[in-house]
């Protein structure tokens, strides 16, 4: 039976403060649809203190974003951005149109088609994330969409330059300094100055999260977000205290909400990663998000073996999961809800968030039991469509359709079968289940 040493928030403290996030995103999205560009202006001098008459950022900004970068920066982002379109494109490539004749003279099939316009949020408030780009625009544009929009907060009083270079070299289309719940409602509703577009992604703080999913219906949203999860999965052969902490830890400064876990089968591993956590709280220089999480959310348990272990991951369902383990493909064989697996004490979460090409923006608050992370495929819209070749194939599906609709009732779809098995099978069927068949109208 699992033990937890430490324990996280209650649920109930946790939704309070859900619903307070929920009851200002729900007016300040009705004021954006309201008043479009004078209530973002407004929201944008608020809580950015950032005054524009267009918030979109011209080319020589944007260049000079660019420029102000070292050649090192611009080497590394291009690292970075090679690796996650070059997994993107692998992706795409596995994701395969279909026509196949099912039966003789009926062909079935789908297409996947991007949408049209996505809208890319890059969060960059604490810090500007960067990577936040690689990961939205790039997968967006190796998918197929023609116009990509991304916002991102300004940065002490200016556009983010390491952002503003990366949307740039991801290939953005249109590229807005804003931030917050202003930004979304801007991409998602449309105002005077900003098109609409079919799908918002890209993480972002609980009132970006809380915004997209008010929004969702209006507009595809990637997935339901909410802070950064970590769990770190742990025995005292695959790892020691030291690695434990330094991997939640290295989540937990996300922000002062980011649940950090470490879930071992080790009593001793427990204890002595809970030292080094203290330890490294002294040192960490973004102690002051890390700490508040870690006592307010941090939680260890201990389990009595492995599929003990797997049992507890998959109810927890975290965003990310680094498996330090003797065995980490028995994790990688076993687990069904997470949001990333990082196996092996030579990888960590902060790889997969920067660099090494997976998809960063992944699920939370256990909506990895039904979703994955943002990928290629969320831009695209696998669409089915069908054709009958024959008249005799018409004829034949034609009989089985009227004779189910008539079961059900639905008259006039037994109709729209009943006209073809005339027509191409050359049957006198009654109309809608009359005892003759209707004649030409006059």
């Amino acid at each position: 039976m699992a033990e937890w040493l430490k324990r996280g928030a209650t649920a109930d403290a946790r939704a309070d403060a859900d619903r307070k996030v929920r009851d200002v995103v729900e007016a300040t999205l009705a004021d954006i649809e309201a008043r479009g560009d004078a209530a973002v202006r407004e929201l944008s001098n608020k809580f950015d203190r950032w005054d524009r008459e267009d918030y979109r950022l011209t080319p020589s900004e944007i260049e000079q974003c660019i420029d102000s970068l070292t050649r090192q920066d611009i080497v590394d982002i291009e690292f970075a951005q090679a690796q996650v379109r070059n997994f993107a494109q692998i992706q795409r490539e596995s994701i395969k149109d279909v026509e196949v004749e099912t039966l003789p003279g009926v062909v079935l099939g789908h297409s996947n088609i991007p949408v049209n316009a996505a809208g890319c949020y890059v969060p960059g408030g604490k810090y500007p994330l960067l990577a936040g780009a690689h990961m939205s625009v790039i997968t967006a544009k190796v998918a197929g969409v023609s116009r990509v929009v991304t916002c991102a907060p300004p940065f002490e009083g200016q556009p983010a330059r390491a952002i503003v270079a990366a949307q740039a070299m991801a290939g953005a289309d249109e590229i807005y300094a804003l931030g917050g719940i202003q930004a979304i409602g801007a991409m998602a509703l449309g105002t005077q100055s900003i098109a609409p577009v079919d799908i918002l992604v890209g993480p972002g703080n609980a009132f970006v999260a809380e915004a997209k999913r008010q929004l969702f219906g209006r507009v595809g949203i990637d997935l339901f977000a909410g802070p950064t999860e970590t769990l770190v999965i742990a025995d005292e052969v695959g790892a020691d205290g030291e690695l434990c902490a330094t991997d939640l830890l290295g989540q937990a400064e996300h922000g002062p909400d980011s649940p950090a876990v470490l879930l071992t089968t080790s009593r001793a591993l427990a204890e002595d990663t809970m030292r080094w956590v203290e330890k490294l709280l002294e040192v960490l220089p973004t102690r002051d998000h890390a700490r508040k999480a870690w006592e307010t959310f941090g939680e260890v348990i201990v389990a009595e073996d492995d599929a003990e272990m797997v049992r507890v991951a998959d109810e927890i369902a975290s965003e990310h999961v680094q498996v330090m383990t003797r065995d980490p493909e028995y994790f990688l064989k076993h687990m069904t809800n997470y949001g990333a697996l990082f196996l092996g004490a030579r990888t960590n979460v902060a790889y997969g968030d920067k660099v090494i090409g997976t998809n960063h923006t992944l699920p939370t608050k256990k909506a990895a039991r039904y979703t994955g992370g943002l990928w290629v495929g969320k831009f695209l819209k696998t669409c089915t469509y069908q054709r009958v070749t024959t008249d005799a194939a018409s004829a034949m599906i034609g009989e089985y359709c009227s004779r189910l609709c008539a079961l059900e009732g639905f008259a006039g779809h037994g109709e729209q079968a009943n006209v073809r098995v005339r027509r191409y099978g050359g049957r006198n069927v009654p109309y809608a289940g009359r005892a003759e068949p209707v004649t030409e109208p006059a």
